[in-house]
C-alpha cells in the first residue's frame, strides 16, 4: 500500500466547533495497537463525545471510538479504551496550567494519518460556549449559506 492512499483519512469532530470556542490547536501523536491503526486506515473511528484528560503528567484521549478490526482475532482491541497522547513536556505543562483555569478543556478536533503513515490527533484548548453563542453560530452559518445561494443565481 502506498503512502498516498492512506493520506486521505481525516476523521473530524464536527461538534467541537459548535460546542466550544477553539482557542489554540496542537498536533499530538497517539499510542495505538496494531489493530487500532488498521481500523483507522479503514476510516472506522469516531471522535464524538471524546475529550482529553490528564492522568498524572500524561495526557489521554477518553471516549474516542475505534471500531474493532474485522480480521483481528483474539488480538483485537477494546474500542473505547483510553489512549495516551504524545506531546513534549513543554506543551504538556502549558496545557496542564491552562486546563486548571476555569472554563478550559481539551477536545480532539481531527484524527488523521500524516505523510509518514502515522496516526495524529489535532487537539484544541477550548472554552465552552453558552446557549446564546451557539445560536449566534447557527445564524452566521445560515446567513453565509444564503449568500452562497444568492451568488449562484
Amino acid at each position: 500500500m502506498d503512502k498516498k492512499s492512506t493520506n486521505n483519512i481525516k476523521i473530524k469532530n464536527k461538534r467541537a466547533s459548535f460546542e466550544y470556542f477553539l482557542v489554540e490547536t496542537l498536533t499530538a501523536g497517539i499510542v495505538l495497537t496494531g489493530t487500532e491503526i488498521k481500523s483507522i486506515r479503514e476510516g472506522k473511528a469516531s471522535l464524538v463525545d471524546s475529550y482529553c484528560s490528564f492522568k498524572g503528567n500524561e495526557l489521554f484521549v477518553i471516549g474516542m471510538h475505534i471500531a474493532e478490526y474485522a480480521q483481528g482475532t483474539y488480538n483485537n482491541h477494546d474500542p473505547k479504551r483510553d489512549r495516551k497522547l504524545l506531546l513534549n513536556a513543554r506543551e504538556l505543562r502549558k496545557l496542564q496550567t491552562k486546563v486548571k483555569e476555569k472554563g478550559f478543556t481539551i477536545v480532539p478536533v481531527v484524527l488523521f494519518i500524516n505523510e509518514n503513515g502515522l496516526a495524529k490527533l489535532d487537539i484544541a484548548l477550548a472554552r465552552g460556549k453558552h446557549f446564546y453563542d451557539k445560536r449566534e453560530t447557527l445564524k452566521t452559518k445560515d446567513s453565509k449559506r444564503e449568500l452562497e445561494r444568492m451568488e449562484r443565481y
